[in-house]
């Protein structure tokens, strides 16, 4: 073992969190730095999802709707999700994808303030959600306007032309965490309705959105729940809005989709919510990656995870401080989430180096290494080797490569 490793080995061996890393499909040699955007696969889940193909498809055909209820399985892996997100169960439904939740979950809020014209959010945040605010701003003719303004303004623009703020609880780019309870309050205050995203907070830290108010809120699968490439999504729906809101009129979502009748009525509670058939064998592979995160401690997981954050940023400035790498993340634990990203000028070719030795980040446009922090997995000591390796990369220029200029599709 390296003098750099040293250090490190006794905080290894004291986690009480070291047991979970076995539970997952990790070759060795691998340091995995990039779980926020796919989580590593749960070793339980082929089995899973073997079972969903091999016994309840092949074997039980369409009697596995009932027999393996496949049809109510939305609803029960929702109720496992709303007791990692102190939500009730009734509150989220697991089902569609993330793009396609955030249709709901606007649309659902704009009809509770029918007399509101702005749909608002910030510059910077992710893609997808700034797309279907666009989109609903296209189809409503001109009668709704998407606004996005900078980050730090966003609460100050909240206004009475306001009907829904959509947020992201901790940015995908910076790991930046908002304060959801109070940004919901002041909010609220102002007669807005807020969604939160929480495609990187599911899984990564502790959430409460019964304790926050929260009125609506959606997140992905397949991130820190480990629910497999294109795992079904989740939304949040606060009971108090339920009744209230129309939705995405599928037939999933109807009060007897079975009697197939002319007209759609929606179900009660959170299973109006549904829209298309459920996706079985992503269901399968979701619910075994939340059943596992069920059984995490989730104030444990946080504490290691703002550790493997000080343990990274500390490492940076000591044995990289002199490359050009420029921090982005917040430097105090309590306002940054479960990942570190800095800038660099030759950020995507460093990070196609470090994967050529098996240190896997990512990249993000323009200039951002993002380095995810997965406590079930990861250890202190594969922290202390990624730096190593991201040391030597520099020291040498692996990085300058022609092959490493070339921007693959996917980053």
């Amino acid at each position: 073992m390296s003098a750099q490793l040293t250090d490190v080995t006794a905080r290894d061996a004291g986690d009480p969190l070291r047991e979970f890393r076995d539970l997952f499909q990790l070759r060795d040699g691998l340091i995995y730095l990039d779980g926020n955007s796919l989580g590593a696969a749960p070793r339980a889940a082929a089995d899973c999802v073997a079972e969903a193909v091999t016994n309840q498809w092949g074997e039980g055909l369409i009697t596995s709707w009932l027999g393996a209820e496949w049809s109510t399985a939305p609803q029960r892996i929702g109720d496992k999700i709303a007791s990692i997100l102190g939500a009730k169960p009734g509150e989220i439904v697991a089902a569609d994808s993330t793009s396609v939740n955030i249709f709901k979950a606007l649309t659902a809020a704009l009809s509770l303030r029918p007399d509101r014209s702005v749909i608002l959010s910030e510059a910077t945040n992710f893609p997808t959600d700034v797309y279907m605010m666009q989109g609903i701003e296209t189809f409503s003719g001109g009668r709704l306007k998407a606004v996005t303004v900078d980050p730090d303004a966003v609460l100050d623009r909240l206004g009475d032309d306001v009907a829904v703020l959509l947020l992201t609880q901790v940015h995908y780019k910076s790991g930046l965490v908002r304060d959801m309870a109070k940004v919901t309050r002041r909010a609220h205050a102002k007669g807005v309705l807020v969604i939160w995203d929480l495609s990187h907070s599911a899984g990564a830290l502790p959430v409460d959105l019964n304790s926050s108010n929260a009125d609506f809120a959606i997140g992905c699968g397949y991130k820190f729940l480990n629910g497999g490439p294109g795992a079904p999504a989740f939304i949040f729906v606060a009971e108090r809005h339920q009744a209230a809101a129309p939705v995405l009129s599928g037939w999933f979502g109807h009060a007897s989709p079975f009697a197939f009748e002319e007209d759609y009525r929606p179900a009660g509670g959170i299973t109006r919510f549904l829209c298309g058939t459920p996706q079985v064998l992503g269901l399968a592979a979701l619910e075994c990656g939340v059943d596992l995160m069920s059984r995490v401690d989730m104030a444990e997981l946080r504490r290691k995870s703002l550790a493997l954050g000080d343990l990274f940023i500390e490492r940076m400035e000591l044995r990289c401080g002199t490359f050009g790498f420029e921090l982005v993340s917040p430097r105090d634990p309590a306002l940054r989430g479960s990942q570190v990203s800095y800038t660099h000028p030759n950020a995507y070719e460093i990070v196609q180096a470090l994967k050529e030795r098996d240190v896997i980040g990512d990249f993000r446009a323009p200039d951002i290494l993002r380095f995810g922090l997965t406590p079930l997995y990861l250890r202190y000591a594969d922290i202390a080797e990624a730096i190593e390796q991201l040391r030597e990369i520099c020291l040498t220029r692996a990085w300058d490569k022609p092959e490493y200029r070339t921007r693959a599709a996917v980053t």
